[in-house]
Formats: C-alpha cells, structure tokens, sequence
C-alpha cells in the first residue's frame, strides 16, 4: 500500500454554538424561556437583570409631615403620565465604548471569526412596564397564580377533618396515612393488603393487624367530605354518593336504591345505556331505570377535582392582539408582544468596563463570558422579533377571525408564512408551539390558526377549523330527544357546500369531546 498526501474540497452544514442557541430558545415556551433566563443569571456573571427601583427620600422623619415647597413640587407636574398601552421590544444603547477584541475569543460563538459588536451593554426591552406588585388589602382583583397558591389541597382538607376526630393514636395514624396515599382524584388506587404489607414487612400477623386498622381507617375517611373520597372504584365512589342522598318519598327512594344497584353492574352498561338489560338485572320498570340514570350522571366522578392545582394550568399570552379604532368597514388590529413575558437584561457595566486593557489567559476567558451574555440577549431579542414576525403574518391572513370567529377562519399551513416571511418551516413549527395569543374571542395557541382545507361547491377550501365550530353549533342547537348523527352532520355541511365525509365527522367531533349520540340522548 502507497502512502500519500492529497486535497479534497468538500462543503458541510455546520451549526454554530450561537446558532444552536437561538434554535433551542425559539421553541421554548414562556415558562421554560423564564427558567433558562435564571439558570444564565446564576452561571454568567456579566448577565444582569433589570430592577425599576424609586428614588430614594433624602429627607428625614422631622420633615416628613412638612408642607411640600412650590420648587419641589414642579417637578412633579413635568413628570408624563404613564403609557399604559402595550409596547415592542427595543434596545437601548447607552453604552459610551465599544468592547475591544481579543483574537480567537470569539469564534466558537460568531462562526466568522469575528469579534466586533456595538456597545450594547444595556438592557432591553426598556420600555416593558414593571410588574405590579403591590398587595393591598383593600385590592378587590387577585392574580391567578395567587388565588391557585391559597387554594387548600385534597390531602391538606382531609387532614384538617380528622384533626376534629376524636382517634386513639394508633387510628388516628392509619387514617392519616391513608390520606396521603389518595390519588389526586381523591382515589385509593392500592390496596389495603398491599398498604400492610408495605409496613408489616414478612410478619403475617403484624399485617393482618395493620389490615384491620386500615379498614376500620377507611370507614373514617369515607365518612368525610368531599363524599365518594377513599373509594378504591368508580363504583364505590358512586355509591358512596348515592348513599349519603336522603331521598324525600317512596318513590325517590327507590329510584336511590335502583341506582346503587344498577352501579354494582359493569360500568360499560350504564356508559351504553341499555335500558331494557339493566331494567331486567335490576328488577326495575325501564322508567326508574332511566330517572337512575339522570341521577348518576349528576354526581361527582372525581371527588378531588375541585381541589386540583389550578396554577399550572395558567395561560399567559405572549402575543396580544386589539382592536383599533372604531371602523366597521375595515378594521384594524394591532399586535404587539406582552410586556408581561418579556425579560428585561442587561449586561453588567461593572464587569463588562474592568475587562478593558487586560491581557492573559484568564481575561480571555472572561471575554469569553462576556460574549456568552451578549449573544444571549441578541438571540432572546430575535425570538421575540421572529414571534412578533410570525404572529403579524398570522394576523393579516386570518383577519376575518378577529372580526367574526372561528367561523371565519382561513384554511392556512405552515408553509405559506414561510415563504412570506423567508423562514424555514421548521421554524415557524417551533415559533407557533407553545406560544399563545390573546384575541377579541380568547386565547389561543398559534398553531390553532393553521389548519388543511376541505373543498366546497363554489371551488374554494373551507378551514377544518370552521368546520369543527359548524359542527359544534349544529350540536348545540340539536333536539336533545333526538340527537344528530354524524350522517346527518355531514348531509347538513354538505347543505352549506361543504364536502365531509362521515369519518372525518366523527374525527372532528371526537377532538371538540362531544359525545356520540347515544350519549347526548336526553332520557
């Protein structure tokens, strides 16, 4: 084998570490963009946040109660009032010198080579107002992630109920500890047996004990409120509810009585609703059966629903969209980025002024840092620009949304605003998911504006959006008695020229969770 030297021209894609930076914080959401933005504080020094703080009183307690002078209060009334209206990002550049370069420092992160930047070392996104954080007791309005902090947990009720419960020690254990082993349903998933031998380890008779007073625990925890908590099924929970009613009359005791039958039998009847086979296993008039089954539907299947953690289920928009002026034969809207969500950083002055005119190994380092921060705000301020982009493409092409509904909405995919806007479209996928915008009509997620045609009779596409809200209005104006199949809700689209086939019916109905029309059937 001859050995040998030779030259080869190739080209390969290669992402820059800046570049796989601002992909990575382009598909995060608001509450992950919020977690990275600490984690970058906590680990680069030169990355600063923002604080708006008053000015500090320079005068004392003496003076205090002291009539303010006419020269003090001038100012005063200079001062504008403020803006409350919704701003875009911008970037204030009040640096007086621009950083020198340090050769090498900076290519891993710009892919050029090059290190030369503007002096902008201060925050942006200035013009973002400061959170209101003011608790007064007189507020009549409280934050959302506020109220869901105050609000009292399953286990939390539960504790405080049999802390009213005259128990030995031992009961008063076993009942706690079977508290903490609810669902958050408010189900006790494992079973008593499995609860002992988890504590009694291999002595059969020490679990046998813990057995009994687990039993006897459970009866106290199905004795208190919400009723149907601690039960081991769907059934039992039911029937924990039916027994606690106190009916009125023989009649509506019976029909009680016929429900805690009917739920000893395989759920899936109830759910089919076969009146004639349950009036048969139960031994009741087919009449009862169906006045059973309207009182089990109003009972509570998860008796811990109400008391879920609400806060992780808070939506902030972080596109907001209003109205502007008062025309009604062309309006406008205007969009703009919530204040709200965007951060307001800056790169230390401190710091980033005492590397200047140093030299060696660990200054070059710094440097390095320093340039970490800097590419960090910029790639921030391009994810919200490429969202503020993207979200007034969206609006301009479903403006009839913003006026009339879903109703209105316009069949559209991804690569339409990819080709307006120059972008790939993967990146406008990871600009639309999990970022929300707030309409006339609600908030919603900017992929629910996307969505494939369905062809008419005058040879235009309808949204398979607006035809999910046909189809939901066509339910809710239906006969309850004689509810409409998705036969009938195609043959009805079909009247407004709208081509759709059964099967792609029951598709839009099962994502809206109607229920089919045995189920909608009023009894």
């Amino acid at each position: 084998m001859k050995q040998g030297l030779s030259l080869r021209v190739s080209q390969h894609l290669a992402l820059t570490p800046q570049l796989q930076q601002s992909i990575r914080l382009l598909q995060l959401s608001t509450l992950e963009l919020s977690q990275e933005i600490e984690q970058m504080l906590d680990e680069n020094p030169f990355l600063d946040k923002e604080f708006e703080e008053a000015p500090r009183e320079e005068f004392g307690l003496d003076k205090a109660d002291a009539p303010a002078r006419d020269e003090e209060m001038e100012p005063m009334r200079e001062v504008p009032s403020l803006d409350g209206g919704m701003s875009e990002i911008t970037v204030d550049n009040t640096a007086s010198d621009t950083e020198p370069s340090v050769d090498g420092v900076a290519e891993s992160w710009d892919g050029d080579g090059s290190v030369e930047f503007s002096a902008d070392d201060s925050e942006w996104g200035g013009d973002a107002p400061a959170s209101n954080n003011n608790n007064t007791a007189d507020s009549d309005t409280a934050d959302a992630t506020e109220l869901a902090r105050m609000q009292e947990s399953l286990t939390s009720h539960l504790h405080r109920q049999a802390l009213a419960l005259r128990l030995s020690p031992t009961d008063q254990a076993a009942l706690r500890y079977l508290i903490e082993n609810l669902n958050d349903d408010g189900y006790l998933e494992d079973t008593l047996r499995s609860l002992a031998e988890g504590l009694g380890g291999d002595d059969e008779e020490e679990i046998e004990e813990l057995e009994h007073r687990f039993q006897v625990a459970l009866s106290l925890l199905q004795s208190l409120e919400p009723v149907g908590v601690g039960a081991r099924d769907l059934a039992e929970c039911l029937t924990l509810q039916l027994k606690a009613l106190t009916p009125k009359g023989e009649e509506a005791l019976q029909i009680r009585d016929t429900a805690i039958r009917m739920c000893k039998q395989p759920m899936e009847m109830l759910a089919k609703r076969d009146f004639k086979r349950l009036a048969v296993i139960v031994g009741d008039s087919e009449t009862n059966v169906k006045v059973a089954i309207a009182l089990i539907a109003r009972l509570e299947p998860k008796p811990g629903r109400r008391f879920a953690d609400v806060e992780r289920h808070v939506v902030v928009p972080d596109v907001l969209v209003t109205r502007v002026g008062k025309s009604t034969t062309a309006p406008k809207f205007k969009v703009a980025l919530n204040p709200d969500v965007m951060p307001r950083l800056r790169v230390h002055d401190i710091y980033a002024n005492a590397l200047r005119g140093g030299k060696g190994e660990a200054h070059a380092g710094l440097q390095q840092r320093l340039q970490e921060a800097r590419w960090f705000i910029k790639n921030i301020q391009q994810r919200f620009d490429t969202i503020l982009r993207v979200s007034n493409a969206i609006a301009e092409r479903q403006k009839n949304f913003f006026v009339h509904g879903e109703l209105a909405m316009r069949p559209m995919v991804l690569r339409e605003i990819a080709e307006e806007l120059g972008l790939h479209e993967s990146t406008i996928s990871r600009v639309t998911t999990n970022k929300y915008m707030s309409t006339p009509f609600g908030t919603f997620e900017l992929k629910y504006f996307f969505g494939s045609g369905l062809e008419t009779d005058s040879g235009n596409n309808a949204s398979s959006t607006a035809v999910r809200a046909l189809i939901k209005q066509f339910v809710a104006s239906e006969n309850p008695k004689k509810p409409l199949s998705d036969n009938q809700l195609s043959e009805m689209l079909k009247e407004q020229g709208i081509e759709c086939a059964r099967r792609t019916v029951a598709k839009y109905r099962e994502a809206l969770r109607i229920a089919p029309t045995t189920l909608r059937k009023a009894l």
